[in-house]
């Protein structure tokens, strides 16, 4: 069956005319922020009480747009005799939002939880160079990061807590018998007979 000449174009003019007849919505930016998701990906902010200067995440960058760079500091030792210790103080983090692909590995990788995404999307620069964002400006950014959504009521327990829960139990079991013991009058042969 041949199609009817000019059908394409009665289709596209109705459609036309439909939407014509609409109102539209125009969203009115710099005055009114738009209604953004709650966990939408703008900026990655940066925790720095966690990082530990693993590397994980300028490692898995496919774009390697995460600088780190750090010391090593010898702290003393704990208790006498022991040993000391040298751990990685970090002095430098920056990212490089002019080559972000913003796919969030280095965020899902960071076994520390010290990188989040802020929904955050005003950072435009006129300067390309101003686009890499120090740790002080990754700092900023974590303010504005969202609290995780509440855990499933329904959910299984973790197996960690479930473990942790049935040790406790044990323990507090162990002490409440123990306790008993020591508050029961003594038994002696006697007074069972």
């Amino acid at each position: 069956m041949m199609p009817i000449p000019g059908s394409g174009l009665a289709k596209g003019l109705a459609v036309t005319l439909r939407t014509m007849t609409k109102r539209s919505h125009t969203a009115q930016y710099p005055d009114v922020q738009p209604e953004l998701p709650p966990r939408s990906r703008g900026v990655i902010g940066l925790f720095e009480e966690n990082c530990t200067v693993c590397m994980l995440c300028a490692r898995e960058c496919p774009d390697w747009c995460i600088y780190i760079d750090s010391h090593k500091e010898t702290v003393p030792a704990s208790a006498p005799g022991g040993r000391e210790r040298s751990r990685n103080v970090l002095d430098r983090f920056a990212i490089d939002f002019s080559l972000c692909m913003y796919c969030g590995i280095c965020i899902e990788v960071c076994p520390f939880d010290a990188l989040f995404w802020s929904p955050e999307f005003e950072y435009a620069e006129t300067d390309i160079h101003e686009l890499t964002h120090e740790r002080d400006k990754l700092r900023e950014w974590m303010w504005t990061v969202p609290a995780p959504p509440a855990l499933d009521p329904a959910a299984e327990e973790p197996k960690e807590l479930a473990a942790a829960r049935k040790s406790a139990e044990k323990t507090e079991a162990a002490a409440a018998a123990a306790a008993a013991a020591e508050t029961a009058p003594p038994t002696t042969p006697e007074a069972d007979a």
